[in-house]
């Protein structure tokens, strides 16, 4: 035990101190453990008692047996849940994922022993301290990832747990130590064993954390080439081109790094004080309108967004490499690589619009812009905007200069359109369908046809979005068609 205070919430004492004066013991237990040492906000409070589940439920008037048959009840206090879990331990495991059987214990250490990683097998109460048998707290001031006692076994007993080792790391800024690397290295084709969805949750975590470069250690480790072998492909595809200095999965990887330090969340190993203020002050503003949501669709899409350089690399007579076509491709494959790891429509949708536009030339009038907007979707430009930062200040910095002006001046071309106020879509027009259908048009897909149109005459000359005017030019329009 070790002499350490630290702050637990109320609800979390309360229902500590109810099971200790019913004669059980009872700590906090984790990842909260964990993060509360490292000033971090836990994102949940999980507890653990010598009690078993039918006493606990005994003890507490709201309760929710949420995973009874292995321990798990949910003690509900002030509408918020608890999980309060009794000492297991876990007998074999069969599947790299469920134990076959779960034995009730009164032994505290018994029941940490089974956890993944020494810094999340450390227990906490007022009364006792901190419980700390694996050296935990050594782990966490060296900032290192270990497994509890043998590798192997942990990562035999859970596959996944390789993955997330490589996750909080990236989290953490921590190493992986070295017997745990190799061990996973040895088993990382053991993942094929994971679900899809497990994976999912994973990955997105690594890719927004603070140093999402760790995916690099899953890759060199064996792990990406079981459940996303394309990154594999990539991180070995020499682009041989001026404008890129790295391969093209190490331009990705590099690429979501540089989109987590526009969230604030960089926390990696390379320079970037190359970027210019000005840059960062503009992506930190377009990046603070966005949910967390939006900023993992982000990071995804950095990740995938190049996926098409493989199938549509050229080499010129100077022997430049060219990738014509590549977003079209890159968009079909990354499709369905987000399907095949579960991923819902909503993103599915806005990391393929962001891939196929993440090359778009805007032009440098207010007219291309507004055109631009109208095509791409005004609720993307934003995250777009971010991609081409990204992806500009990922490729050869000798040459990221004008590119960056140029995406500078449409970051400003479509600050004044949006202040301009002109109609962008079709629900922006001062007509209607019903108006067109007045005219004699009958209903069905030439109405809106003819409502298309009028939004292409406004992209041009937003001063004519006015009802009067358009029906002019919807007459005229519906009489040359006659």
């Amino acid at each position: 035990m070790k002499s350490i205070q630290m702050e637990l919430p109320e609800d979390v004492v309360a229902i500590i101190h109810i099971l200790e004066r019913a004669g059980y013991e009872a700590y906090a237990v984790g990842g909260c453990v964990r993060d509360t040492i490292l000033k971090r906000n836990p994102q949940d409070w999980d507890i653990t008692t010598s009690a078993k589940p039918e006493q606990i439920k005994s003890l507490f008037p709201k309760t929710v047996d949420t995973g009874i048959q292995h321990g798990t009840v949910t003690v509900l206090r002030n509408h918020v849940g608890y999980e309060v879990t009794t000492y297991r331990i876990d007998g074999e495991y069969e599947d790299s994922r469920h134990p076959s059987s779960v034995e009730f214990t009164d032994n505290l250490a018994l029941d940490l022993e089974r956890r993944d990683f020494t810094i999340n097998a450390m227990a906490y109460n007022d009364s006792r301290g901190l419980v700390d048998e694996f050296q935990g707290m050594e782990d966490l001031e060296a900032g290192v990832i270990r497994c509890v006692g043998n590798p192997g076994d942990r990562f035999d007993e859970d596959a996944l747990r390789m993955l997330r080792a490589v996750r909080f790391s990236g989290q953490l800024c921590f190493s992986v130590e070295a017997k745990t690397r190799q061990a996973a290295r040895e088993r990382a084709a053991h993942l094929n064993q994971i679900s899809a969805e497990r994976i999912r949750v994973e990955l997105t975590k690594l890719l927004v954390a603070r140093d999402a470069g760790r995916i690099r250690d899953a890759y060199h480790m064996g792990m990406t080439k079981v459940f996303l072998p394309e990154l594999d492909e990539m991180m070995e595809w020499e682009q041989r081109n001026p404008h890129h200095i790295y391969t093209v999965g190490e331009h990705s990887i590099r690429s979501v790094e540089i989109m987590n330090l526009f969230f604030g969340r960089y926390g990696g190993g390379w320079d970037t004080g190359a970027i210019p203020n000005h840059v960062r002050k503009n992506a930190e503003e377009l990046a603070a309108g966005l949910s967390e949501k939006q900023h993992m669709m982000l990071c995804v899409a950095m990740l995938l967004h190049d996926l098409g350089k493989l199938e549509t690399m050229t080499i010129d007579e100077e022997g430049i490499g060219h990738f014509y076509g590549h977003p079209e491709v890159s968009k079909k494959k990354a499709s369905r690589i987000l399907r095949r790891l579960t991923f819902d429509n909503e993103t599915i949708d806005t990391v393929k619009r962001l891939i196929l536009f993440h090359d778009y030339q805007f032009g440098e009038r207010e007219k291309s812009m507004r055109k631009a907007v109208a095509k791409i979707g005004r609720d993307l430009m934003p995250m777009l905007f971010l991609v081409r930062y990204s992806d500009i200040l990922a490729q050869n910095p000798d040459m990221a200069g004008e590119k960056i002006a140029r995406l500078d001046r449409g970051i400003l071309l479509w600050r004044q359109v949006e202040a301009s106020g002109a109609a962008l879509t079709l629900k922006e027009l001062d007509v209607t369908g019903r108006d067109v259908m007045s005219l004699g048009v009958a209903p069905g897909p030439e109405v809106g046809a003819y409502l298309r149109r009028a939004l292409e005459w406004v992209l041009e000359c937003p001063d004519c979005n006015n009802k009067e005017t358009l029906l002019d030019y919807l007459r005229d329009e519906i009489g040359k068609g006659r």
